[in-house]
């Protein structure tokens, strides 16, 4: 696929992030893309940036869905097909994401760890499997998957579980390069591709946070307290704004824009390359647990990513 004028596109999680930048980009490209989020007014300002920076005709539509509920996917697919009046698809983003649900061992509510797990993983899932027939029925479809680099190195330091996420994760990558050979077999013209994005300037810390109900405040005291951080003199309002300043920093101290992330990934689409790292803490953590597996655990080897210049904002030395 060497441009993107007159294609179809899916893009979930459209309303912010990386999301919001391949609805841009795309369009501006020419593409016509049905974007989904939980968001309407998130997906609204993307609407608006994306119809006033592109000069192509495009079709753009919004469209509220949950992509962890099989029956919003189903009809978010019958409102792109009447509203684009289409019967394929060239592309398919599963790009939706939420963090949180960290201790599989300590946190007695399962709650958190199943929406986090359910929209990282059964969104992709369900994206695939309402969307894939689609792609089957273009001359050449490409879905794209969005694992991370915690799909193939499940923490983001030795001090903080991450066990929902990254079990996600690591089901997205596997389930898309296994996809790769089915396709091979039964539908060679549609290509499956994993994205596998290292820090990003994203929302996903302050919308993951909203998206369980706000903050856990019980389990951040617990876990600052086992750092050692006085908390006896912190409000729970003191540790709210901590949470939101994270998110924020997170956003805005990322090595890699969300812009910059969508135009890697779009890049690889065109180049057919299925396997995407984005960023470069990506290429080198990928090359480090490659190196050295049994040690990627260990406290030492965040410090080995921290001394090639990279995770810097992860380092709670």
């Amino acid at each position: 696929m060497d441009k993107f004028d007159g294609k179809m596109a899916v893009v979930t999680g459209g309303g912010t992030g990386m999301g919001r930048q391949l609805v841009r980009q795309l369009t501006s490209n020419g593409c016509h893309v049905a974007m989904c989020d939980v968001n309407p007014d998130n997906m609204a300002e993307t609407e608006e940036l994306a119809l006033s920076e592109t000069t192509h005709p495009v079709r753009l539509t919004s469209h509220v869905c949950d992509v962890a509920d099989e029956a919003d996917v189903l009809a978010f697919r019958e409102q792109l097909q009447a509203r684009h009046q289409v019967e394929h698809l060239d592309l398919v983003f599963n790009n939706a994401g939420i963090g949180g649900g960290g201790s599989f061992v300590t946190d007695e509510d399962r709650m958190a760890w199943e929406k986090t797990f359910d929209v990282c993983w059964y969104g992709v899932y369900y994206g695939s499997r309402v969307f894939l027939p689609l792609l089957v029925r273009s001359e050449e479809g490409h879905l794209v998957n969005t694992s991370s680099i915690n799909g193939f190195w499940a923490t983001v330091g030795p001090d903080v579980p991450h066990t929902a996420y990254s079990a996600a994760k690591f089901a997205v990558k596997g389930f898309t390069e296994a996809l790769n050979i089915d396709l091979q077999l039964h539908a060679p013209h549609v290509t499956a591709h994993v994205v596998m994005p290292g820090h990003i300037g994203t929302e996903i810390g302050l919308n993951s946070t909203a998206a369980h109900g706000g903050p856990d405040l019980e389990r951040i005291r617990k876990n600052l307290a086992e750092r050692g951080a006085d908390v006896d003199q912190m409000t729970d309002e003191d540790l709210t704004n901590l949470v939101t300043s994270r998110g924020e920093r997170f956003r805005d101290e990322a090595p890699t824009s969300a812009e910059q992330a969508s135009e890697i990934i779009l890049n690889a689409v065109k180049g057919n390359r299925w396997r995407i790292l984005v960023g470069d803490d990506a290429v080198v953590i990928d090359e480090l647990v490659r190196e050295d597996p049994e040690s990627a655990y260990k406290p030492e080897f965040l410090q080995r990513i921290v001394d090639r210049g990279h995770l810097n904002f992860f380092d709670r030395r």
